[in-house]
């Protein structure tokens, strides 16, 4: 749900406009960024033996960057470089849109979230598994993605006074969604 995460993140900022767009965009990818290094040493791994590979089809074991303790302690961490940025309430927001992640993740992922980092203590694991149900799993996405974008698009015009900024913001609108219609697209023919 790459592209769902990105969605997200354009509708906080029509709302909290004291965080960069750029902080929001990696702040919702921030489990999948601290799951790489996990992954290149074979901490986290990535099974498509039951599954297959492709859109959702792969289990993750992201046993500590997607466990629920290490998906709040990453959060929370990101919030407090926030809060020295960008003040309180940019640091709530911020680290908020960090742990959208890992409830967004609840919803699609087969049960394959552990509660405690390294399944400590063997207890079950979650996920929904909206990717079981693939046309479900796109249409979740693709209303994230289309409210997120509508909130930024109506946000960036409403502020613009005058025709000069308005150009901006519907340019700005524009790119922003072309690259939410390529993650999504990516998103779901595995292409990256």
């Amino acid at each position: 749900m790459f592209a769902g995460h990105f969605g997200l993140a354009a509708g906080v900022r029509a709302k909290a406009p004291e965080v960069p767009l750029w902080a929001l965009m990696l702040g919702t990818q921030l489990l999948d960024v601290a799951f790489v290094p996990l992954l290149l040493t074979g901490k986290e791994t990535i099974d498509d033996s039951q599954h297959g590979t492709g859109y959702g089809k792969l289990i993750i074991h992201a046993d500590y960057t997607h466990s629920l303790l290490g998906a709040l302690v990453i959060s929370i961490l990101a919030g407090l470089v926030a809060r020295k940025l960008w003040g309180a309430r940019a640091s709530l927001i911020l680290a908020a849109v960090v742990f959208s992640h890992w409830i967004l993740d609840l919803v699609v992922h087969r049960a394959d979230l552990p509660l405690l980092p390294g399944n400590w203590g063997d207890l079950p694991l979650l996920g929904f598994g909206a990717w079981k149900f693939e046309g479900l799993s796109i249409g979740l996405e693709l209303l994230i993605l289309v409210i997120g974008f509508a909130m930024y698009f109506l946000s960036a015009l409403k502020k613009s006074e005058d025709t000069q900024r308005r150009k901006a913001a519907t340019l700005s609108s524009a790119v922003l969604g072309i690259l939410l219609a390529f993650s999504l697209v990516t998103d779901i023919t595995s292409l990256f």
